[in-house]
């Protein structure tokens, strides 16, 4: 095993949240270990309105992206009542959904008040970084 195939699976590691990896080969053993702090249990996300460099569109809506790849849930249980429905009123502050990534549920808040307008996705979906989960009218 040479120092690249080392730094890949050093980097395959910090990108898994892992914190040992056993390698075998034919050639040997190698073993890696990182120490990382413990987790929070659950993590809280501020689901931000839209920002880009380009020019501010007139938009009577706001869209919530999720901050992170996981599992898109709209209840906190299965059998539950959805935190949020088309038409509610949504204040600052208010949870959304819960995006469960590496086993921990994050809670995903509204930024601004407004009447949700849409829902992107469906409950179980798995969501990429950016994926709109929302929309607020304002």
């Amino acid at each position: 095993m040479n120092e690249t195939d080392i730094r890949s699976y050093a980097k395959l590691m910090q990108e898994l949240g892992l914190t040992g990896l056993e390698i075998t080969e034919n050639s040997g053993k190698v073993r890696l270990e990182r120490s990382v702090l413990p987790p929070a249990m659950e993590t809280v996300y501020a689901a931000a309105a839209e920002s880009s460099t380009a020019p501010p569109e007139k938009k009577d809506y706001v869209s919530v992206k999720s901050p992170i790849v996981g599992v898109f849930y709209a209840a906190p249980t299965e059998n539950a009542e959805p935190y949020v429905s088309i038409g509610d009123p949504i204040r600052k502050g208010q949870i959304l959904c819960v995006v469960e990534a590496m086993k921990l549920m994050n809670e995903i808040i509204a930024e601004e008040d407004g009447v949700l307008s849409e829902i992107c996705v469906t409950n179980g979906q798995v969501v990429e970084y950016g994926t709109e989960l929302f929309r607020i009218r304002r």
